[in-house]
């Protein structure tokens, strides 16, 4: 007797279907093939323990399994279910009718329970791509299975709900999709407000700036000053996620294991690795490729604290896909694209003991030491920052202030507004939607000067000690700084504003 099953495995954030091709014949045996990896062979001891503790009948016969396309590894638990369902379907305990429109996963317990799993909107997708009706799903993943609308997703406790499910004998109702307006009503929730922030006007402007152009940030100020709280309010004020980001975002978490509630990702995410992190931890890899840190602040933001502190490999890792919104896994069998088009915030201090150019306390580093701790970030990962922030520690005035500083979403009323005439203007440019995106010949065409602007910049470069790196930075800033203001042209108090965000390029 032959029977065939749907499952499904991850590669990357891609899925492919599997066929689970159930063979019994003559003789007593139990073989697995397909190239699976110790997980999918250790299935046959928790399929029969789970038949035998539910009073379900394991063929004493010749059982094989074929896990197809054959060169491909599979990995993990997650096909213990479809090839649990293949048993029980040739030897006639569940109806076969089904089985061709059903994609099944999970993992199952000894006591017959099915365990979550990972990777499930990315099956779900690609499920939908290839025509499937419906997936039956461990019960904690159907919310997120249900982000993808026109499937049936079953959502199921343990082995005797699928078996009456697939004879016709179960209420398991398939679980509601999530509805654009919900999903509109759920990314615009967030707990943390600008306004909560007091003082530091100037650096809420540059982070606001920072925001309607997507541009990454440094920002340089002694402990206590409130780096780390102004960057962790930064995703409350860039626009809300559309379905689309919030659907690859999912995915991401989703692949990686990462995803501790149910449903959909709707706020922009927001990582915080520490700076002991590796360069596998950081941008991705393995024996088995994950996504790191980079990827799952996709869509969101990666801020980086005490910057010089992490490991100088660590940081040039950055560099390719600073540049490319993208990271490449390469192995000797295979290839891996992961995307990584985040907000980079880096903070760190001006010193090893933080109090350079502090207002109160005294600085005791040598000249030499500040030098070498500053040098710890290279250059060419600098060249890809386009603003420098200077943080000065907050008065006490201005702490004990009653009045309500602005909130998020008015600020981000108006990083809207600016993101829309981004928008607009690189309608017909392929993979541009932000300024700080934009390539030479984008910059060239959209950030012209006037001659007076011209002079200024010529002038802050020379006078300034600025590198070569900083120009092109410094254009896209303004152009930036302009669309806040609805200016169709750089003016002079656009450029003169975005010249003073890269101090960290002055000669001195």
């Amino acid at each position: 007797m032959f029977i065939k099953t749907y499952s499904s495995a991850v590669f990357g954030i891609s899925a492919t279907t599997i066929q689970v091709e159930v063979n019994v014949d003559i003789g007593i045996n139990f073989h697995l093939v397909g190239l699976p990896d110790i997980a999918v062979r250790e299935s046959h001891q928790r399929i029969k323990a789970a038949f035998r503790n539910n009073k379900l009948h394991f063929p004493g016969k010749e059982v094989t399994i074929n896990l197809s396309p054959a060169d491909i590894r599979k990995e993990g638990s997650v096909f213990d279910l479809p090839i649990a369902i293949g048993i029980l379907a040739v030897t006639k305990q569940v109806k076969e009718t089904r089985l061709s429109e059903l994609l099944l996963l999970g993992e199952l317990s000894l006591d017959g329970s099915i365990q979550r799993t990972k990777g499930v909107l990315a099956i779900a997708l690609q499920a939908k791509a290839e025509g499937f009706k419906g997936l039956i799903v461990p019960v904690e993943n159907a919310p997120e299975a249900a982000i993808v609308q026109g499937l049936e997703i079953y959502g199921v406790k343990n082995i005797l709900e699928v078996i009456a499910l697939l004879n016709g004998k179960s209420n398991v109702l398939p679980t509601p999709t999530i509805g654009p307006a919900a999903f509109e009503q759920l990314a615009t929730q967030t707990n943390l407000d600008f306004a909560e922030v007091k003082g530091q006007l100037h650096v809420k402007r540059a982070f606001e700036i920072a925001a309607a152009g997507s541009h990454n940030l440094i920002l340089v100020g002694p402990p206590g000053a409130g780096k780390s709280m102004l960057a962790k309010r930064l995703p409350t004020i860039l626009p809300p996620m559309t379905l689309e980001e919030a659907l690859e975002t999912t995915k991401i978490h989703s692949v990686a294991g990462k995803k501790r509630s149910a449903g959909i990702v709707s706020q922009r995410p927001f990582r915080k690795p520490h700076h002991t992190i590796s360069d596998i931890g950081l941008i991705g890899g393995g024996n088995f490729p994950q996504p790191g840190e980079i990827s799952l602040a996709h869509n969101g933001v990666l801020f980086l604290d005490e910057l010089p502190e992490y490991k100088r490999h660590v940081l040039e890792v950055l560099r390719q896909p600073l540049e490319d919104r993208a990271v490449n896994i390469s192995r000797a069998r295979f290839s891996i694209d992961f995307p990584a088009n985040f907000m980079l915030v880096a903070a760190m201090n001006p010193c090893p003991c933080g109090f350079l150019n502090h207002p109160e306390k005294s600085c005791g580093c040598h000249p030499n030491t500040v030098q070498r701790y500053l040098q710890r970030v290279s250059g060419p990962l600098l060249d890809r920052i386009d603003m420098h922030i200077e943080v000065s520690p907050v008065k006490y005035t201005e702490l004990n202030q009653s009045t309500d500083a602005e909130s998020s979403q008015q600020i981000r009323l108006r990083i809207l507004a600016a993101r829309k005439l981004q928008l607009e203007r690189y309608a017909k440019q392929s993979g541009t939607y932000a300024n700080a995106h934009m390539n030479r010949r984008e910059v060239e065409q959209f950030c012209q000067l006037t001659a007076e602007a011209q002079s200024i910049l010529q002038s802050a470069m020379k006078k300034l000690g600025l590198s070569a790196r900083a120009y092109e930075r410094i254009l896209k800033v303004a152009r930036t700084i302009a669309d806040l203001d609805a200016s169709v042209n750089i003016a002079t108090c656009h450029l003169s504003e975005a010249i003073q965000y890269r101090n960290l390029d002055r000669s001195n």
